[in-house]
């Protein structure tokens, strides 16, 4: 399992590479990779800010990421979130799962973005010709989460924030 908050681009074939490198028993790999929109409710963004909290960020993952492995049967994990200034269609996260099997790759990879996109500590500023302006967060991103927690009633899903 690996977790990196960064303000450098990643490469997806290494880091690819790097995921499976030691894993024979790997027989699938999903990776989900979001970009900057150079567009966003009908708005041109110029620039993405990203901002997280050190420390909080990357503990909000790793537990995001334990939760997964919880679920489903996995070879291993990864999850990497720029912050800093980005561009339109710079990276900005990468979440891959390598798993013995597909089904559990794409839910596990799945379950990674709804809870990263829901749960983790970052904030974004868009900065477009009227204006700069915090993205909220979508309702159809809490409904997306809302659909783990049906799939797995016994089981609660909370992501602890603190250390």
């Amino acid at each position: 399992m690996a977790v990196r908050v960064q303000y450098e681009d990643f490469d997806l074939s290494t880091e690819l590479v790097r995921l499976r490198a030691g894993h024979p028993d790997a027989g699938a790999t999903v990776a989900f990779v979001g970009t900057v929109r150079e567009m966003n409710e009908g708005r041109q963004v110029s620039l993405m800010e990203l901002e997280h909290y050190p420390g909080m960020t990357e503990a909000a993952l790793e537990d995001i990421v334990a939760q997964a492995h919880q679920r489903w049967a996995l070879v291993d994990v990864l999850v990497v979130h720029r912050v800093g200034p980005l561009r339109g269609c710079e990276q900005i996260v990468l979440a891959a799962v390598a798993a013995r099997h597909r089904s559990e790759a794409f839910a596990a990879c799945e379950f990674v973005m709804d809870y990263l996109k829901t749960r983790a500590p970052f904030w974004k500023k868009e900065s477009t010709a009227q204006g700069d302006r915090w993205v909220d967060a979508r309702e159809s991103d809490e409904a997306a989460l809302s659909r783990w927690a049906a799939a797995a009633p016994d089981r609660a899903l909370s992501v602890s924030c603190g250390p």
